[in-house]
This record gives C-alpha cells, structure tokens and sequence, in this order.
C-alpha cells in the first residue's frame, strides 16, 4: 500500500511563542480542538491526545520525536484502532516561521495509507483545527461547533 503525505500551511496574527504556546496549553486545546495534549514534551516520551469532554478517552497517542521550542515539534501519530492489531504508526511535524509580529504554521502529518479513512480524517480535520486556533489567537474566541458537522 504505497503512503501519502497531507501538508496544510496557515498564516497567524500572532507571535510564534504565542502559537507555540497554544499548542500545549490545555485550556487552549480544549477550546480550539476539544481535547487536551499530555506529555511532559522530552524527546522520547510518549504523548496523547485526550477528549476534553471529562470520559478521558484517548483518541491518538504516539511519542514525542523532535522538540524545538518555539519553532519545530514532530510527533508519531497512532490513533486506537493501531493499537489492537495494527503496527502502522503516522508522522506529524509541526513547523512555526516568525514573520515579524505574525507567524507561518506548516503542519506536514506523514506516512498515511493511500486512501485510508485516516487520510480523509487527516485532509478534513487539520484545516478546521488550525482554522479554529487561529481565529481563537487573533479574536480571543473559537469559531462556531459546526465546522466540526461540516467534516
């Protein structure tokens, strides 16, 4: 099964500290993502990706690989499903570029079976995750639940 690549690239009025920050804090990814991501963020350790809903399910996991603050995280990616019986794991790095007061975010997630509901998952949601942290960074408040129904 030949492997693809999904690479999104958003431009945000706000400092690249900023951004980084908003991509650990927990009260930010609740907001913007609807989960929370915990990890002590060391190279090697692992990472996962909490509902932030109170029922603590994991809905990925993976490890840390990379960790550059505030400019370049890579993190293996395996959502549940991996676990039980799979061995495929995806590949997503994160990159911020200061553009003066403003920043470039290029996320690049890696690795996906052509084809697979994890690609269509992949290709839908990173542009509402980002879309979302994005307008919370520059307006203070996300966008509407229904980009989620949209996808």
């Amino acid at each position: 099964m030949s492997l693809e690549h999904f690479k999104y690239v958003s431009y945000i009025a706000a400092s690249d500290t900023d951004v980084w920050n908003a991509l650990f804090d927990p009260k930010m990814t609740q907001q913007y993502w609807g989960h929370i991501n915990e990890s002590d963020w060391k190279v090697g350790s692992r990472w996962a990706h909490i509902r932030a809903d109170g029922s603590e399910v994991e809905d990925v996991s993976g490890k840390v690989l990379q960790i550059h603050p505030p400019h370049h995280l890579v993190l293996s990616w395996q959502e549940p499903d991996a676990h039980h019986g799979g061995t495929h794991s995806s590949q997503v790095s994160i990159a911020l570029e200061s553009l003066g007061q403003d920043t470039r975010l290029t996320v690049i997630h890696s690795d996906l079976q052509s084809g697979s509901l994890s690609y269509q998952d992949v290709s839908e949601g990173w542009p509402a995750i980002i879309s979302n942290l994005k307008t919370l960074l520059e307006t203070g408040k996300v966008m509407d639940n229904d980009i989620w129904s949209a996808n």
